[in-house]
């Protein structure tokens, strides 16, 4: 989910490097290959350049340090990367273009090259020829198998796929597949199926080849332009990708042909696409239109890490190729990375439980923060440093090592010497005197004249050296005044003269202001530490005047830089980093409700399981979101897992059953699963406690029953009872609303239900919108208001709400908190006596969120990228939406999943006002 430039042409390849899946080198039209690293989206190295276009290029297998890159018309070549240098070059095709390269996986000394002369070589990397293999046409790709290094596939322009045997003398390939109607570009060989390969042509198919039975087994269709990119999944054997000139990238299940999904946003043709085995789920694209993204593929594939999560066994997470192909076989994990992490907890003693959250989310998760949060837990957990890894330092460093950090590396760069600052202007006639006056100032021992004149001619380092002739306070003055100009002027100059005088605050404000935050939080921690001190304004004992700088101080300091970090990189979209800025001084529950604004909901189940006792409360917070993303169709025995995680869990079985739609035996058998009776028993504890008259247990068991509607009287009458009177608060009425919510959707449909519907759908606008202010949804307050208008308007309700009282509030609301914003925005009337009064009438209903960390919008990974080639307006604001969609049930209506899921944590019901449940989670 994020992109980045650096190549200014076509980008035709892209690869990871086999032994480290931070690295991805990319390949351009622009004669360069470069190296970037993925966490920070920055090239590290770059080619000399000057090669024409790059087609194609292949890592050396494992730690070799080298690319092999194919070119248009200077042939092939081998670039040293460490050493920055090309270090051979392959010039068997002569002038003809190279449209790919491929360095063997299993024999490190062995390179095959095709091209438009007609020839797929294969030479070792001395370039020594082994031999050659002569098509019809200009050959486009080839690909080593994965299981045996002496085969080869290729794709030719005749349109036919081949498969060469090396060990034998033949120049003839052993397999000549046919099939495809146009010319045939990339093949590759599955890494996890014997026999099974793929090629994608210009017919605009991607054809499915059996080499043990000699045949064609799947055609898949979709794409409406020739097929460049192909990518098998290291973990999922029947899990393929393609990319295309249509601009798509199409993601297919190869059991049966059908397409998963197919993603709209690169804005030109797709040309290559890859995956680290380590990190199966994250995928690198490359396009024409000179960006390379990245992608979490981790939606297909969900329910695996809801199995890891409720710890079920290994069955329901690793299985066999032949399990896992099976048609209708859920999402099993058959590659060797899986594997190895299974035999290494099986290695552990005690129990392995928090070992195996912490690797399977590093596997699952994209690049963006996942090992650096996980790292910041073991420190939290206490565990030893020297088990960090080598490049902790690089990321967000726990307090308590950022200083110990920095030090070691100051000491490696104490050889580079500072340049001395200061020094003046060729000095006009005018400088000349007041230079004269001061030196005579100076000898008549007026200390202070002579520094008030260096002032003047700029010469600050004089005045200072001699200040504290004076006194100290006027050292300290002249200092200040110092910083305060250099702060003016923007100038670097300013640290050493604020650290000098101790005047942290300052220091910190002038990095914030530049949005230097990892600058400011460096001097907060070492103040905090003591290493900053301020200097005592008089020497007598017992009287020192540190201006309030004191160790609570510094922490708050400390705190507020701290935060303002994290706002930074969650409001960017990154939330993990985030909630590591929060864990670094150890704020488990901003970190916490970090994760869960971002929507990372399996990330926050896992790393709070592993902290425990305290992130217990927003654990179970994410526990149940997770719960109702997973209450659909096939689902919802996840559901019952993730809530069973849950200490205290009835009310949320109650919800989860009531919502099930099977036949009276499937909610039994739920029902039983959950500890609840069934429907029958339901129904009669239902009318016993209803004679009791307790409200909220009578619709707990309604909801339950074999007659769930009769719950929506009893709850919506009680409601509007509450809404009549005038100490009403929101706590006091969410509860009944969101319990009545969870009713059965065809139940809710009937046409006997259709005014408790509308009224229930009223209901829960007008408190959603109450709750979204709670807390401070400020893009959906407005939405939710007018929703819950509309209804009234269009439908036969009786509700104690009127439409102009909705427009008082919201206007109240507006006027109340743009008056709050800085004076830098826009200017506003203030609100009026009415307003402020009806205003805080409205907070004191709200009252505070209990959990305090979920206060402000949602804010999900790429919430910031660039618009894509497929641009939607939101239904909501009438405005292009930027970052993820999410489409409602017609289809068509979309609205931003920032704004999809903070309605649906304040408003469970569609904002289409159909009485359908939205679940964008």
């Amino acid at each position: 989910f994020v992109s980045f430039k650096g190549h200014v042409e076509t980008i035709f390849d892209c690869k990871f490097k086999p032994d480290n899946p931070d690295l991805l080198a990319t390949a351009s039209f622009d004669g360069t290959i470069k190296v970037w690293d993925i966490n920070t989206l920055s090239a590290v190295y770059t080619s000399p350049g000057n090669e024409g276009v790059i087609y194609s290029i292949s890592w050396a297998p494992g730690d070799l340090n080298c690319i092999a890159g194919g070119t248009s018309r200077n042939g092939g070549f081998i670039w040293d990367v460490r050493k920055g240098k090309i270090i051979t070059r392959f010039s068997e095709h002569g002038k003809n273009g190279i449209f790919c390269i491929a360095w063997s996986h299993k024999d490190s000394k062995r390179i095959a090259t095709c091209s438009s002369d007609g020839f797929c070589i294969i030479r070792t990397i001395d370039g020594n020829v082994l031999h050659k293999y002569k098509h019809p046409a200009a050959v486009f790709g080839c690909d080593w198998s994965q299981n045996n290094k002496d085969m080869i596939a290729t794709g030719c322009e005749d349109k036919n796929v081949r498969v060469y045997y090396l060990a034998t003398s033949s120049d003839q390939p052993l397999k000549v597949f046919t099939g495809h109607t146009a010319k045939v570009f990339h093949v590759r060989w599955s890494p996890l199926r014997e026999g099974i390969l793929c090629s994608g042509s210009d017919d605009s198919t991607v054809r499915i080849w059996d080499y043990t039975q000699d045949a064609c087994i799947n055609v898949l269709s979709g794409h409406t332009a020739p097929v460049r990119g192909l990518m098998w999944n290291p973990e999922i054997p029947y899990l393929l990708i393609s990319g295309s000139w249509d601009y798509t990238i199409r993601v297919w299940d190869t059991r049966d042909g059908t397409c998963l999904d197919t993603v709209y946003d690169h804005g030109a043709d797709v040309y290559g696409l890859t995956c680290h085995p380590s990190r199966p789920f994250t995928m690198a694209s490359c396009s024409r239109d000179s960006t390379v993204r990245l992608w979490s593929l981790t939606p297909l594939i969900n329910t695996l890490q809801i199995n890891i999560i409720t710890d079920r066994c290994w069955d329901d997470i690793i299985s066999n190729t032949d399990r896992a192909v099976e048609s209708g076989a859920p999402p099993l994990l058959c590659g060797k990375v899986s594997r190895d992490i299974k035999q290494e907890l099986e290695k552990l003693s005690g129990n392995p439980r928090g070992k195996k959250l912490r690797w399977f989310s590093e596997y699952f998760s994209p690049p963006g923060g996942s090992k650096n949060l996980w790292d910041l837990i073991a420190v939290i957990k206490g565990q030893d440093d020297s088990l960090l890894p080598q490049n902790y330092c690089k990321g967000i460093m726990h307090m308590k090592h950022l200083i110990r950090f920095r030090m070691s590396k100051a000491q490696e760069l104490t050889t580079v010497k500072m340049s001395k600052f200061g020094g003046g202007i060729g000095a006009p006639s005018k400088e000349e005197r007041l230079k004269e006056a001061a030196e005579i100032h100076l000898r008549l021992g007026q200390i202070q004249r002579y520094c008030e004149l260096m002032v003047e001619l700029g010469e600050w380092d004089k005045a200072l050296s001699v200040a504290p002739g004076v006194s100290m306070k006027y050292w300290r003055k002249l200092m200040q005044r110092r910083a305060d100009q250099l702060i003016q002027e923007e100038n670097d100059d300013v640290i050493p003269y604020c650290i000098a005088i101790g005047d942290v605050k300052k220091l910190v404000s002038f990095f914030t202001s530049r949005g230097q935050l990892k600058e400011a939080l460096l001097v907060a921690q070492a103040a905090c530490e003591g290493n900053i001190q301020m200097l005592p304004l008089s020497t007598t004992s017992g009287t020192s005047n540190a201006g309030g700088n004191n160790t609570d101080d510094y922490n708050d300091l400390l705190q507020k830089v701290i935060k303002e970090l994290a706002d930074w990189y969650f409001q960017d979209g990154r939330a993990v980093l985030a909630a590591c800025c929060h864990l670094a001084v150890e704020n488990i529950e901003l970190a916490m409700a970090n994760l869960i604004r971002g929507n990372e909901l399996e990330l926050a189940v896992s790393v709070g399981t592993v902290l425990g006792e305290s992130a217990a409360q927003a654990t179970h917070y994410a526990l149940e979101l997770l719960a109702r993303k997973y209450m659909a169709v096939v689902t919802w025995d996840l559901a019952v897992d993730l809530l069973m995680m849950i200490p205290d869990n009835k009310l949320q079985l109650v919800k989860l059953c009531a919502f099930y739609p099977g036949c009276i035996a499937e909610i039994n058998d739920l029902h039983e699963k959950c500890n609840l009776p069934d429907v029958e028993e339901c129904m009669r504890l239902a009318e016993t406690i209803q004679a009791d008259g307790d409200v909220v247990e009578t619709i707990k068991y309604y909801l339950l029953s074999t007659e769930p509607e009769k719950a929506l009287p009893i709850g919506i009458q009680y409601v509007k009872e509450q809404l009549c009177g005038s100490d009403w608060t929101l706590d006091s009425v969410f509860l009944y609303l969101d319990l009545l919510s969870y009713i059965r959707t065809e139940q809710l449909m009937l046409p006997k239900c259709s005014e408790f519907r509308n009224e229930l759908l009223i209901l829960c606008g007008y408190v959603g919108a109450l709750l979204a202010i709670r807390r401070q949804y400020n893009s959906i307050v407005p939405a939710l208001y007018e929703y819950t208008s509309q209804l009234l308007k269009r439908r036969e309700v009786s509700v104690p709400l009127k439409i102009e009282q909705l427009s008082e509030e919201l206007d109240a609301w507006r006027a109340c908190t743009q008056s709050n914003k800085s004076a830098d925005e826009l200017p506003c009337t203030p609100p009026s006596e009415s307003q402020r009064t009806l205003y805080s009438v409205l907070m004191s209903r709200i009252q505070e969120e209990p959990l305090k960390g979920m206060v402000g919008p949602d804010c999900v990974t790429g919430s910031n990228l660039p618009s894509h080639s497929d641009v939607h307006i939101s239904c909501l604001t009438g405005l292009k939406i930027q970052g993820p969609v999410c489409f409602l049930e017609d289809g068509k209506s979309a609205i931003s999943l920032n704004d999809a899921l903070m309605w649906a944590k304040v408003n469970p019901f569609s904002p289409l006002g159909t009485g359908i449940r939205l679940n964008p989670f």
